[in-house]
């Protein structure tokens, strides 16, 4: 046997052991969430901000739309 000391922290076995269960749990994670709700925005940010004013009829008429 070697007289070497093994180096602290993790080897490479460890280290791809790890990567694999924390890949794991990050693949498990979506798996338990609850389902996302639309929010309702407050006020007129609903509302429909297109107008057909005239300088949108001259595009319209000079692009032939």
């Amino acid at each position: 046997m070697s007289d070497k000391k093994k180096p602290e922290g993790l080897d490479r076995r460890g280290f791809l052991r790890a990567m694999g269960a924390g890949a794991a749990v990050t693949a498990a994670v979506p798996l338990t969430a609850t389902e996302a709700q639309a929010m309702k925005p407050p006020g007129d940010e609903g509302k429909a901000r297109y107008r057909e004013s005239e300088h949108v009829k001259t595009f319209y008429k000079v692009n032939r739309y």
